[in-house]
């Protein structure tokens, strides 16, 4: 239990109820852990299912890590889930808001103190058919220049066969293998020091989807056959068929 002592009280009672049972219902295919830096880093996964927070918590806490994430604001209403993820020190965000601009302050905060941050670049479940990166947001990017902390991709496969994105039903028998490979950081010398533009930062997050997409494709197996779907389209869509409520 040692390698747990420095998480938060909350994340050691999640991680002894629930590693077990990922324990006994997924093999795992882990590569890589010995790229992960010391310190504080920014963690950058791609996103399969709705179940991946849990699995590659399960990744992180194997390896000493205390699982943070940036979560949907919404989430900590949830009276009992809101009071763990507020236990478990997880980093509320306001999608579409000035709020949006705080969370990341108090992501680049964390990962200068430290701590091991994951945002998902893409910010939201991939919506490529067969499952590949989409395009990515910028927060990932601008939280790493802005502590001047690495920046490490993770790719991880196995979790869509259990949980299709947005999907309801779980798969878990047989076990599936959740597969994880880190990647090297990504280089970001070039653009230190430098103003954190939008042209900038959608340059430098290019590069990181690069690295993601050919970590996949390394589990896989295969190459893409197409070009990324482009998230600003799939936010676009979700918005056309979710308008926001007037107030």
């Amino acid at each position: 239990m040692g390698r747990w002592s420095g998480m938060p009280r909350t994340s050691r009672w999640v991680v002894r109820v629930l590693r077990p049972w990922l324990m006994l219902l997924t093999k795992r295919d882990w590569q890589g852990a010995e790229k992960l830096p010391s310190g504080g880093y920014v963690l950058a996964p791609n996103h399969l299912s709705h179940l991946d927070p849990l699995l590659l918590s399960h990744f992180m806490a194997d390896h000493g890590i205390a699982p943070r994430f940036l979560a949907k604001s919404t989430l900590f209403d949830m009276p009992v889930v809101g009071r763990i993820l507020a236990g478990a020190e997880q980093i509320p965000v306001c999608r579409g808001t000035g709020a949006a601009a705080e969370s990341l302050r108090a992501a680049v905060a964390a990962v200068g103190a430290g701590q091991v941050v994951s945002i998902y670049p893409e910010g939201t479940l991939t919506r490529d058919p067969d499952c590949w990166p989409m395009t990515g947001r910028t927060g990932a990017v601008r939280v790493a220049l802005s502590s001047g902390r690495p920046l490490i991709p993770l790719a991880q496969w196995g979790a869509q066969e259990i949980l299709w994105p947005y999907g309801r039903r779980l798969r878990v028998l047989p076990r599936k293998t959740v597969h994880v490979r880190v990647g090297d950081p990504v280089d970001l010398t070039d653009f230190e020091g430098r103003e954190l533009t939008e042209e900038l930062l959608h340059e430098a997050t290019e590069r990181l989807m690069d690295a993601l997409t050919a970590l996949v494709s390394d589990i896989r197996g295969e190459l893409p056959s197409g070009p990324r779907v482009e998230v600003r389209d799939v936010q676009r869509k979700l918005e056309d068929n979710h308008p926001a409520k007037e107030q």
